[in-house]
């Protein structure tokens, strides 16, 4: 015959059980319907009546909309960090900027949900003022522009290249062709994954060509090039061509791609 105390921590074990589960349905219902119709086209009612619990009981779990998309939006970045965190580097400060940018990709194609919550619903609200929240954000945005400036610190990147400019300009063109996937307004025949990889690259040789970068750390502004990389394709009598001035290969076509034999294969970014 079990004591009371035993008796007690097993009714305490199941509530926590009960609770973690009708929580889980709360966001996996909100996940799809904020997805689905938009977030601001969605009410605790209509979450409710996902789960099939009256109002009052979503409130006892959380005690607005906001704070169920602050869940989830913690649970998404957490599954981009997993990856992130866990990654070793390959000794290539170019290749770890190229595997930092590609799980990004891939966090579209295995999170497509949180991907479009987090980074497509314009009308979500700003996790800013959730800072501690999301305080575990900070260790992994200090670990990929560590990333992309040991690319500068070793001469990868022309010097005047801000390592947070370099990052969004990486970042952009992949974000744009997930969300053009998941919306299914790429083209058919459209290799997305050779796509991204040529993005990546191609980003990549015009930051390493000293390309004019008209953007910098506080969103506006121009960045000067040093003359070195600013004059590099000017040519001239017996100029060599600058280090930075290779193209990058463009894997993806208006057809499916074949093999890939990308600088960026899917086995290296895990």
């Amino acid at each position: 015959m079990s004591s009371p105390a035993a008796s007690k921590s097993g009714r305490d074990e199941r509530r926590h059980q009960v609770h973690e589960e009708t929580r889980r349905a709360i966001l996996d219902a909100a996940l799809e319907l904020f997805v689905a119709d938009g977030y601001a086209s969605v009410s605790i009612r209509s979450v409710a009546a996902k789960v099939e619990y009256s109002p009052g009981a979503i409130y006892s779990y959380f005690p607005s909309k906001d704070a169920i998309f602050f869940a989830l939006a913690e649970e998404g970045f957490r599954l981009i960090g997993a990856g992130e965190l866990a990654s070793v580097s390959t000794g290539d400060p170019l290749q770890d900027v190229r595997n930092t940018v590609w799980r990004l990709y891939e966090f579209s194609r295995q999170h497509p949900q949180y991907f479009a919550l987090v980074f497509l619903d314009r009308h979500v609200p700003r996790i800013g003022r959730e800072y501690e929240q999301f305080a575990f954000m900070t260790e992994l945005k200090d670990r990929v522009l560590a990333r992309v400036q040991r690319c500068i610190d070793e001469g990868v990147f022309p010097p005047a290249v801000g390592a947070d400019v370099a990052l969004r300009l990486l970042w952009a063109p992949v974000i744009g062709i997930a969300s053009g996937l998941l919306s299914q307004r790429l083209p058919p025949e459209v290799d997305a994954d050779a796509l991204v990889r040529d993005a990546i690259d191609t980003t990549i040789a015009g930051l390493r060509a000293g390309a004019a970068i008209h953007s910098n750390a506080n969103g506006g502004g121009s960045t000067k090039q040093d003359p070195p990389y600013a004059a590099a394709n000017a040519g001239g009598p017996g100029q060599q061509d600058p280090p930075y001035a290779a193209g990058a290969a463009v894997n993806s076509s208006s057809k499916p791609a074949g093999p890939k034999g990308s600088a960026l294969p899917v086995e290296e970014t895990c």
